[in-house]
């Protein structure tokens, strides 16, 4: 008979856990429907938040990013920020930009950046491992995307020159 109640209780205790997640779930839809919180994401990680905070703290910074087409959006990055943390802030935005207007679409990210650098003040940042305020970015600045176009100093050729160059030689041979 003690038996049969545990079980009873395990069954209101997983039912009672399935409640309280759902009232969680509620609270947390109807605090991000705030306006106030309108810059929290919609599924919000942990350190999304924790950038949020150190936003309003100081210690982090908020970068507008503007797009070829001349639409832009703000990314909230630390202070301390590289720029690859700045690429990879870009790209999780603006996969929950697209998921929320379109639904589920892949955007393949190497073939944007190998087409596509950011630039601030004229100048492109193609180090990924340089600290942002290392190129003079602060809270509030705008970076750009720009045409990613190869150097001749790097002594280097796109993939469609090489593919020209082998192609003529065999049409040679």
């Amino acid at each position: 008979m003690e038996s049969s109640s545990k079980g009873e209780d395990e069954v209101g205790g997983y039912n009672s856990s399935n409640v309280k997640k759902a009232k969680l779930q509620s609270t947390l839809a109807a605090l991000l429907d705030d306006p106030i919180l309108s810059d929290v994401p919609k599924k919000p990680t942990l350190s999304d938040v924790d950038t949020l905070i150190s936003l309003e703290m100081g210690s982090a910074m908020r970068i507008s990013v503007q797009k070829l087409d001349g639409t832009s959006f703000d990314v909230a990055l630390m202070n301390s920020a590289t720029v690859k943390d700045l690429k990879l802030a870009i790209k999780k935005k603006l996969i929950e930009i697209e998921q929320s207007k379109m639904g589920h679409r892949h955007i393949s990210w190497k073939k944007v950046w190998a087409n596509f650098a950011l630039s601030f003040n004229n100048q492109k940042l193609l180090d990924d491992n340089s600290a942002l305020q290392d190129s003079g970015i602060r809270n509030n600045s705008q970076v750009h995307f720009v045409s990613y176009v190869m150097s001749k100093d790097s002594q280097r050729h796109s993939k469609r020159r090489k593919h020209r160059f082998f192609h003529g030689l065999n049409k040679r041979a």
